[in-house]
């Protein structure tokens, strides 16, 4: 299989690659991170960079092992959207984890353990407290 791309597409194409690799859990700061399911794929396409022009994307470390660089990381559209995803994913849980919380307050023992199915009533209940969080947040 061949597959072209432009600079431009490349670049994002690095991008996506390390939004993916921070949320499998890989942090540039620390190689010991690295998945390993997803290490060799990244290896490949960071190591890919300078053919397609974007070896300012990328650096390589002492041991040769290829990650991106703060144009990546810290400076481009990529840390904008990782810092959203960040924000939302705390957001979420928060309202999530206080209105479960609430629930059991509220309803003692009977409410159904964390990890169950929640009855129709708990789940209306369950709802409107998180809701009440949203419009607080």
């Amino acid at each position: 299989m061949k597959v072209s791309f432009t600079q431009k597409e490349y670049a994002r194409l690095l991008e996506l690659t390390h939004l993916g690799l921070w949320v499998a859990g890989a942090r540039p700061d620390d190689p010991a991170t690295m998945p390993e399911r997803y290490g060799e794929l990244a290896q490949k396409v960071f190591g890919l960079a300078e053919t397609f022009g974007c070896a300012d994307l990328v650096e390589v470390d002492v041991n040769g092992e290829f990650y991106p660089n703060e144009k990546i990381t810290e400076d481009g559209p990529a840390r904008e959207k990782l810092d959203q995803f960040v924000e939302d994913a705390f957001w979420g849980e928060l309202v999530a984890r206080l209105g479960e919380r609430d629930l059991r307050a509220e309803q003692g023992a009977e409410v159904t353990k964390l990890g169950d199915e929640f009855s129709d009533e708990e789940k209306e209940k369950l709802e409107a407290l998180e809701d009440a969080y949203w419009r607080e947040f």
